[in-house]
């Protein structure tokens, strides 16, 4: 269970926001890095719309995962490729001795949802998947920060190293997962990440734990009007199985959240299925409290395939921690975002936006909101991501950028549409500063990286050993087989 801190720190970051110290804007250091993401702005939006169009999915973003590393190669790191048992898993480090600081950087795609780079409904015909979740610029934004710190380690003669970690499937697949089990990073001293958003936020944060996983149903076949004596139907495993999950709901935290879809359920209405399947996903802010749902879920498949006369199995796909907050490191990454600033519209770009708009539900938000920077404060999310596990083992901090106009849902054709723009390249400029800035800072301030490793052990309590939520089975390698290209 996450032990709530109070945001002590929260004044501080206020008072930045209100007074910067004397000579912020003139900080050498901070204008080194602004300045090289910057230059490079547009090879890293070329890289980031490269990987927009090639909208792989989870485990299978061969293309996308070179690309990172060709970026990263290129600027003098060492990449480590096919790690954790993941083809598409690599680990790019450059630097000597000193801190050790982390960026996350994701690249698969969503299948099922596509779309044009353009603000009405317009589904591509040549991929099967897109960027709905803008992880095309959080690898392009995340390259583009790593390759701004080495620089500036470089420049300085700054002992430490800046490691970026290409993290595969995050969207189901908990890529993360499998490189936190591996040991990847043991040495760590603190990560960074971020996220395409709507709006500019460097709040602590937290998200809710899940655990996901296929049941599989396994029945006889047979002439449904001719002969459904000798039939046992596989569909009737599944449906009764969502049946008593469905009841099982009312007696559930209310924090808690199921949610499945039927991947296989038969061919022929006059054939009575011997297979079919459904995938379910379990999710409460506490892990324990996942397992505990899960298990009932469990035991109500078994109940179902007895109660139907059929056979069930099951493979876990994923399991995923809550994310875990660390003000001490949010706290920089705020100040840094109130320094670099939000997203400024052309007007081409507004006129875009206008359009994106009209197809939201009730009243979207301005859209020079683009250009504003939350306030510090702690959010509780209602999705779930594999940064969590991360979290949990070293302390972590991140931020969301304005990649999407004003009011976008995540997992929307508006999302992809606008993330495959200059509108998504700008919000992905503002993360990668922030990123850069905020490593600077770290290894400048080694105090900051011990209050944020006080900060994780207070959070998870002395006795704290970390067991990943999907055990010891091999990364999924094949669970998007066939959903995108």
């Amino acid at each position: 269970m996450i032990r709530r801190l109070p945001p002590t720190a929260v004044l501080a970051a206020a008072a930045l926001a209100v007074a910067p110290s004397p000579g912020r804007g003139q900080d050498a250091d901070h204008a080194f890095v602004l300045d090289h993401v910057a230059a490079e702005q547009e090879l890293h939006a070329a890289t980031a719309m490269d990987i927009w169009n090639l909208a792989e999915v989870g485990y299978q973003e061969m293309e996308s995962s070179g690309l990172l590393q060709e970026r990263l190669r290129e600027a003098g790191f060492r990449v480590e490729t096919g790690v954790a048992g993941i083809p598409t898993a690599f680990v790019a480090e450059w630097g000597e001795g000193g801190p050790v600081i982390g960026i996350l950087a994701e690249f698969d795609a969503l299948p099922g949802i596509t779309q044009e780079a353009v603000p009405e409904r317009s589904p591509r015909d040549d991929v099967a998947a897109g960027h709905a979740c803008g992880h095309h610029l959080f690898g392009a934004g995340s390259v583009a920060a790593a390759r701004a710190t080495k620089a500036w380690l470089e420049s300085t003669g700054t002992p430490g190293r800046i490691r970026l970690y290409g993290t595969p499937a995050e969207e189901g697949g908990a890529g993360k997962v499998y490189m936190v089990r591996e040991g990847l990073f043991a040495d760590v001293d603190a990560v960074l990440h971020w996220h395409a958003d709507s709006r500019n936020n460097a709040s602590p944060r937290t998200s809710l734990s899940n655990k996901s996983a296929k049941f599989r149903f396994r029945g006889i076949s047979a002439h449904a009007a001719a002969y459904p004596e000798r039939g046992r139907s596989a569909l009737d495993g599944v449906e009764a199985m969502n049946m008593m999950v469905n009841m099982m709901r009312e007696h559930i935290p209310q924090e808690s959240r199921i949610h499945y879809v039927i991947t296989s359920g038969g061919s022929a209405p006059n054939v009575i299925p011997d297979f079919a399947e459904v995938y379910y996903y379990v999710r409460h802010p506490d892990a324990s409290m996942v397992a505990e749902l899960f298990e009932r879920v469990v035991a109500a498949a078994e109940g179902a395939a007895l109660g139907t006369g059929v056979d069930v199995d099951y493979e876990v796909i994923h399991g995923l921690y809550s994310l875990l907050p660390n003000d001490a490191l949010q706290e920089v990454m705020y100040a840094n975002l109130l320094e670099v600033g939000g997203v400024e519209y052309t007007p081409e770009e507004r006129a875009f936006a206008e359009i994106i708009q009209r197809s939201f539900e009730g009243t979207p938000p301005a859209i020079e909101s683009a250009a504003d920077i939350e306030e510090y404060g702690f959010l509780s999310g209602g999705g779930s991501t594999d940064v969590g596990d991360v979290s949990w083992v070293v302390p972590t901090g991140g931020l969301r950028a304005a990649t999407w106009v004003p009011g976008t849902a995540s997992h929307s054709w508006q999302a992809v549409a606008a993330g495959g723009t200059t509108i998504g390249a700008k919000g992905m400029v503002v993360a990668a500063k922030t990123l850069a800035l905020t490593a600077v800072d770290l290894f400048r301030n080694p105090a900051t990286i011990d209050a944020a490793r006080a900060e994780r052990a207070e959070r998870v309590g002395p006795d704290y050993v970390y067991t990943p939520l999907l055990g010891d089975r091999p990364p999924p390698l094949d669970y998007r087989a066939g959903a995108g290209n």
